[in-house]
């Protein structure tokens, strides 16, 4: 993850910075790949993959490129940690059998899911993470800022494969 940095304190509920560049959709993709996978996840990797993608999109569109001009980078360069923006963070909590993929971001202004135009280039974002989640929303953050998160079910069988998985390193017997 090149321009993120992973927390876990709790194995099911993990978050990733990540840095203010177009390179930290791609972070959030491998986050959420390598964390499905260690939680015997992988099969919801697409959808939650996806999600990720619009809503990391969408703070690097709207909250980043939206900031107040002084907590911008004054000058080209080297950037100083005072310099710039407040983060985006991914995270990701598992409570079987649901997922939350959640996106925080310095804007404390609400997603806003526009009407459908199937010709523009731009737009349907939400309607993505609608379709491919059980349940989304938004939450102001206390201060500044806002969440976005989607909900995810893990498949009934997705769930049993991964508990067993979790027992049989556990629980090994050495004949």
């Amino acid at each position: 993850m090149s321009t993120g940095t992973a927390l876990a304190t709790d194995p099911h509920v993990v978050s990733c910075t990540l840095a203010p560049r177009f390179e930290a959709v791609r972070t959030a993709r491998e986050f959420a790949r390598e964390t499905l996978q260690g939680w015997g996840l992988g099969d919801l990797f697409d959808d939650i993959s996806l999600v990720a993608s619009e809503l990391v999109t969408n703070a690097l569109r709207h909250a980043i490129g939206a900031a107040e001009p002084a907590r911008l980078p004054v000058q080209p360069g080297p950037r100083q940690a005072s310099d710039t923006v407040l983060p985006i963070r991914i995270s990701l909590v598992h409570r079987s059998p649901q997922v939350v993929c959640a996106v925080s971001d310095p804007s404390s202004s609400g997603p806003v899911a526009r009407e459908a135009d199937f010709v523009a280039e731009s737009g349907r974002g939400l309607h993505l993470v609608d379709s491919f989640s059980r349940s989304w929303g938004w939450h102001p953050l206390a201060g500044a800022g806002k969440v976005v998160w989607a909900l995810f079910e893990a498949a009934p069988e997705t769930v049993h494969h991964a508990a067993l998985a979790q027992a049989a390193g556990r629980h090994r017997r050495i004949a």
